[in-house]
């Protein structure tokens, strides 16, 4: 009726931890909503005795777990969200909402996506094999304002065949 749950390796002292408490008031869910989670392996803490301790990297995964739940994501959504990060990124969701992360979680309210280079986005929702590729309009706006610093090349004076100054 019960499963046993395997005791994860307990939190090394020196490192911070959290009870179910304090991840339910900082992530603003209940204690039987944690308890879920972690029944059906969305967020698993490490145990010490009968009560869950929660890593901050949890804690963060809690918080932006509770938030997209709050922004009416399904936990199913959430949960391929998760497994996209893990098995394909080699990340967890802590690393990808991380502010020196290299990966981005970004969502509209509808689609969740995942920048995982400064030009590509993937809707991780969707068709997580077919990346977006981004055209940044300030990139652009850059060159060409770095362009208009050199004089134009006139084109009545090229003769045919002639190479032509290229920009960018």
């Amino acid at each position: 009726m019960f499963k046993t749950k395997k005791d994860l390796p307990v939190a090394p002292p020196a490192q911070a931890h959290y009870t179910s408490g304090d991840v339910a008031r900082i992530a603003g869910v209940s204690l039987r909503q944690l308890q879920w989670w972690d029944e059906r392996n969305v967020v698993s803490p490490r145990q010490e005795g009968h009560r869950r301790v929660y890593l901050p990297q949890e804690v963060v995964e809690v918080s932006v777990i509770a938030e997209l739940r709050r922004k009416g994501f399904s936990l199913q959504k959430i949960r391929r969200v998760l497994r996209f990060l893990q098995k394909d990124m080699g990340k967890r969701l802590s690393d990808a909402v991380a502010n020196d992360s290299d990966v981005h979680l970004i969502t509209d309210g509808r689609n969740i996506y995942l920048e995982d280079q400064p030009d590509r986005i993937i809707d991780v929702l969707k068709n997580a094999k077919q990346p977006m590729f981004l055209v940044c309009v300030t990139d652009q706006l850059r060159r060409f304002q770095g362009s208009a610093d050199r004089k134009p090349v006139k084109s009545e004076g090229t003769a045919v065949g002639s190479s032509r100054t290229r920009l960018g």
